[in-house]
């Protein structure tokens, strides 16, 4: 032909590229792609995350361990990654994630910050990935059956036992009664002195901290630390399986219970005795995530699987301690039954999606926690006044005057 179209032979035969990765469901569903990051496969619960942005900081956080996370944003990945914003303390040590799906192909880097193709990176830390999927569809199944117990694997030549699979798929038993903490958590205690990213300057030092802090670690991210060392906190990290008497053994101010993956009632055979043995001891205590969820079980509450989970970065969520919304960052896919709280319990925030219980705190004791991250990375930063909150309840055991919250 002279006018540049093509013409196929009669008998030619169109060929599909064949997919080179795979999301197989519990329920046979299969999902297939484009693989990226690490070959191999893993097994998982597939959620979905709405943010927009902080793709890195969602797959480093550890409280994401035993999932597969699917972007409902379609450009992931084209701003590259970078060293600051990875969220795991250990900066080698891997999440917990099992693996994301995305829908466009990366693109490459568009941020002056970059220092690595999203794809390799991917590769670098173990995490296999698959693209060219209809997230938007995935995400509406997830919405209308709950999150889905799978299977992703990427392979470079195509080649997958698609029956084995979906074995793996169907016998994994998810996520209820899992405690995942031990495999996040640190292995060893630990002082945090970092402070947060300033423009140009990078992360700050501590210069004269004035609260001692312990921070239990069921899968903490570098931002918490950050802020809490920002606020004035000297702070001490302990493993997940710290008791009551390591806790108190530093004698602190205040104790922070951090985010972290996982069944909480399960996490909890462990975490409750040590958490109820600081309650006793009066000593000012801040809870976030499934730090939340434990406090919760600890006061006499308990815990409930979620249908879809909260995941994103635009999560609003009223504090009925003032009145005002805040957008949250969030991720958890248990919550706690504000209706099994005890009258001593006042609920503090419920999320506006679905008046789901946000927060909590005692009446009579320098206690509360959050569900949501205020630590916001990735996320805006309303709820940083929370540390604010922590603070001044260590300032007022000390007889001192209380700062000013600020959002």
């Amino acid at each position: 032909m002279t006018d540049g179209t093509t013409v196929l032979a009669e008998d030619a035969v169109w060929a599909e590229p064949e997919p080179t990765a795979l999301l197989i469901l519990a329920d046979g569903t299969v999902i297939e792609g484009r693989g990226i990051g690490a070959t191999g496969h893993a097994v998982g619960e597939v959620c979905f995350n709405t943010a927009m942005t902080g793709y890195q900081e969602i797959l480093t956080d550890p409280s994401y361990a035993g999932q597969i996370i699917t972007f409902t944003f379609p450009h992931v990945g084209n701003v590259g990654t970078n060293d600051e914003d990875i969220e795991t303390v250990n900066m080698a040590g891997a999440s917990g994630v099992r693996g994301c799906v995305i829908k466009t192909d990366i693109t490459n880097p568009s941020n002056y910050r970059a220092l690595r193709h999203f794809d390799a990176w991917l590769r670098a830390r173990g995490i296999i990935g698959i693209a060219g999927v209809d997230t938007r569809a995935l995400t509406t199944l997830i919405r209308e059956k709950g999150m889905p117990n799978a299977v992703i694997a990427h392979a470079a030549n195509g080649k997958f036992d698609r029956d084995a699979l979906l074995a793996e798929a169907t016998a994994w038993p998810g996520l209820v009664g899992m405690d995942l903490a031990p495999d996040v958590t640190t292995g060893q205690s630990f002082r945090w002195d970092e402070t947060t990213w300033q423009w140009n300057a990078g992360f700050g030092r501590q210069e004269a901290p004035r609260y001692k802090v312990v921070a239990v670690d069921y899968g903490i991210k570098r931002n918490i630390l950050r802020l809490l060392a920002e606020a004035g906190c000297a702070v001490t990290v302990l493993p997940a399986t710290a008791t009551g008497e390591d806790i108190l053994a530093h004698e602190p101010d205040g104790v922070f219970l951090s985010n972290g993956p996982g069944d909480p009632a399960a996490t909890g055979e462990y975490a409750v005795p040590a958490i109820r043995a600081v309650i006793e001891a009066n000593v000012p205590l801040f809870g976030i995530c499934l730090g939340h969820q434990l406090l919760g079980i600890a006061l006499g509450g308990e815990t409930k699987k979620m249908h879809q989970g909260h995941h994103g970065a635009n999560h609003p969520v009223k504090d009925l301690t003032t009145g005002k919304v805040e957008i949250t960052s969030m991720n958890h896919g248990f919550a706690v039954d504000s209706a099994s709280l005890p009258g001593s319990i006042e609920e503090t925030h419920v999320s506006l999606f679905d008046g789901s219980n946000c927060g909590l705190k005692v009446k009579d004791k320098p206690i509360f926690s959050v569900q949501y991250h205020p630590e916001a990375s990735p996320g805006p930063q309303d709820s940083h006044y929370l540390f604010t909150r922590f603070v001044n309840m260590i300032r007022a055991r000390k007889g001192e005057e209380a700062l000013p919250e600020q959002g």
